[in-house]
């Protein structure tokens, strides 16, 4: 048996253990670790880069045949702009290629394109890309997926408390009616629900100031695979131990002996 006929197994087996009723109906993603995947390898850090797309089309596929309703994927983090400048003009061509590439995918399998972060120092090229792929895509309802580019959890909190001020200002609110869920209506994806578990590749143990308020309850999954390796028996895996937690919310567990919270 070949290590592709292995794979596809173990993929067939994982995902007979799914259960479709309690599927997470948001994901999200971090993915880390295209560098370190290229230097393995000795080769330019941009080939983990263009290896990762890979990756980025096989979780979008599973996602959309397993039925899960949105991910986002954590594209391009404004700390991203310390890199290299030769890195920094890749990776923009790379996301205007992914965009143009994809639309007939997306097209054909339901998937809605949508985009959040701030706008300012994106290249106008990518701003192009990316209105024509959220225009193509815009009726599509199989699956939402929002790539996170220029993106940062505390300029969003800031970016919303900014849009909240000016409402309150001409008198568009009332202050006495904030709470968690109006504020929410303030950020940048209002409309898409809060993760229910976020996937982080490459070891490292830290959320890197990706969706901060979104994630107050999100479950979260590590692993030592690095993004370009990340294929759908590591998704199923995530979404089989998101499965077998116990969601609480700060509630007692309804398994707890004698009221004592597990």
């Amino acid at each position: 048996m070949s290590k592709s006929d292995k794979t596809n197994l173990t993929s067939a087996n994982l995902l007979a253990e799914i259960d479709k009723t309690r599927l997470p109906c948001h994901i999200a993603i971090i993915m880390d670790g295209n560098g370190r995947w290229a230097k393995q390898r000795h080769l330019p850090r941009i080939e983990g880069h263009r290896t990762g797309i890979k990756s980025v089309r096989e979780v979008v596929e599973a996602g959309c045949e397993l039925g899960i309703k949105a991910i986002t994927l954590y594209t391009f983090s404004t700390e991203n702009w310390r890199r290299p400048a030769t890195e920094i003009r890749f990776l923009m061509r790379l996301m205007e290629k992914f965009l143009y590439d994809e639309i007939a995918e997306m097209k054909r399998t339901g998937v809605k394109l949508i985009i959040t972060g701030q706008t300012d120092r994106i290249p106008d090229f990518v701003m192009k890309a990316m209105e024509v792929a959220r225009n193509q895509t815009k009726t599509n309802t199989k699956l939402i997926l929002n790539l996170a580019f220029n993106y940062s959890g505390r300029a969003e909190i800031i970016d919303g408390i900014k849009k909240l001020v000016d409402d309150i200002q001409k008198k568009k609110l009332d202050i006495t009616q904030l709470d968690e869920t109006r504020f929410g209506k303030y950020l940048y994806a209002p409309d898409l629900p809060d993760p229910d578990l976020c996937i982080r590749t490459s070891k490292e143990l830290r959320i890197s100031n990706f969706l901060l308020w979104e994630m107050a309850y999100t479950e979260l999954w590590y692993t030592d695979v690095l993004w370009p390796d990340f294929r759908r028996e590591h998704f199923y895996q995530a979404i089989l131990d998101y499965q077998n937690r116990d969601r609480r919310f700060g509630n007692v567990s309804l398994s707890s002996d004698f009221g004592i919270e597990k």
